[in-house]
């Protein structure tokens, strides 16, 4: 696994720096409509009325719950018409929906059946460029045609779509491109748009640092663990802004909370050299299990060694192995130390756990 971390310092830096990188129905109806509502009272402020008398406006808010039966009981008013919605505001705003929320909301009403046809269309397009890109379910690897699925799903309005159309344009070194796609999904709210919008700007020459922080925080609100991190590197060595190891370290402790391996290794850092916490070995030494535990190669050489300081041997010596397993020269050395100084039995024990260990899961 490729880990960029920690950002470098200029003065013999201790640590390594970090590259690039179902509602219901009913409620997915609701809250459509309350974004129509809000654009049309938003719109309504542009004009003047006449000021309503107090028993209008009394009899107006009792007609807007209410509706007077003719025995003189009330009783409640009809539900909403969602089917008043425009199309094209229906489908800007379902335009991020995952596949499960996009079946929901065609599921309202006829008309939102209708207007929501080419998202669902743009759903299979994606579908099968995942299959084309990875060479799944039968289909042969391809990535002509999986970026051709990408870009038909995009056309029909799928963020999600434009969102790996870029990723499949930035790996074929068109960026411009890419940046473009990345640009659209982002302002239709895609939070995965938004995130790698922001490291696209970083990453481009010249690069656009304010730029990439405006993104990267709307990402990073939303819960976008990645971009989460990425907003905590910049705060962490000054990128786009002022140096903030306090608000570097919420952010990367956030990321860790949401699964994200490289921020709890981060977060393992700021806990044991007191940078943005204070100075605590026991968390310290738990983010670091944690990051080792899901696969993070230098986290798992550090928690080797903090095994082997406190004698834990066989413990110590089975990260050392994974560790070594991963490209971590250093472990290797001290894994050879401590398997000389093992029975042969104990030496089959550690092969066979490090040959039958997985990674739990995380956020990459």
């Amino acid at each position: 696994m490729k880990q960029r971390t920690w950002p470098h310092r200029a003065d013999n830096p201790r640590f390594t720096a970090l590259p690039f990188d179902g509602s219901s129905a009913d409620n997915l109806a609701a809250k459509l409509l309350r974004h129509r509502q809000t654009d049309r009272s938003a719109s309504s402020r542009h004009f003047s009325k006449p000021s309503p008398s107090p028993s209008s406006s009394r009899l107006r808010v009792l007609g807007s719950r209410q509706a007077l039966a003719p025995s003189g009981s009330l009783k409640p008013a009809p539900s909403r018409d969602f089917a008043a919605l425009p199309y094209d505001v229906l489908a800007r705003i379902a335009a991020s929906f995952t596949q499960s929320n996009l079946r929901a909301a065609s599921l309202v009403c006829r008309s939102w059946n209708e207007a929501l046809r080419p998202l669902r269309e743009a759903m299979l397009l994606l579908h099968w460029g995942k299959r084309f890109k990875h060479g799944r379910a039968g289909a042969r690897a391809n990535s002509e045609k999986a970026l051709e699925s990408f870009l038909k799903g995009a056309a029909r309005g799928s963020t999600l779509a434009m969102v790996d159309a870029g990723l499949m344009y930035w790996e074929i070194g068109k960026k411009e491109a890419a940046i473009e796609l990345y640009r659209k999904a982002a302002s239709l709210g895609d939070p995965a748009g938004q995130c790698n919008l922001g490291i696209a700007y970083l990453q481009v020459e010249p690069s656009k640092p304010q730029e990439a922080i405006k993104w990267l925080q709307l990402a990073a609100t939303a819960g976008h663990v990645r971009a989460q991190y990425q907003l905590a590197l910049c705060l962490h060595r000054g990128c786009g802004l002022d140096s903030n190891l306090v608000e570097a370290a919420k952010w990367y402790l956030k990321a860790a909370e949401g699964g994200y391996v490289r921020a709890m290794y981060n977060v393992a850092l700021c806990y044991s050299y007191g940078e943005g916490f204070h100075q605590n070995r026991r968390q310290a030494r738990s983010w670091m299990k944690r990051a080792a535990d899901r696969g993070h190669s230098k986290a798992q050489f550090e928690h080797g060694l903090s095994l082997f300081s406190e004698g834990e041997m066989l413990k110590a010596v089975v990260y050392l192995e994974l560790a070594t397993r991963a490209g971590e020269r250093a472990a290797a050395h001290l894994k050879n130390v401590i398997l000389q100084q093992l029975s042969a039995p104990s030496r089959d024990r550690v092969m066979f756990l490090a040959d039958n260990w997985r990674a739990m899961p995380a956020s990459r």
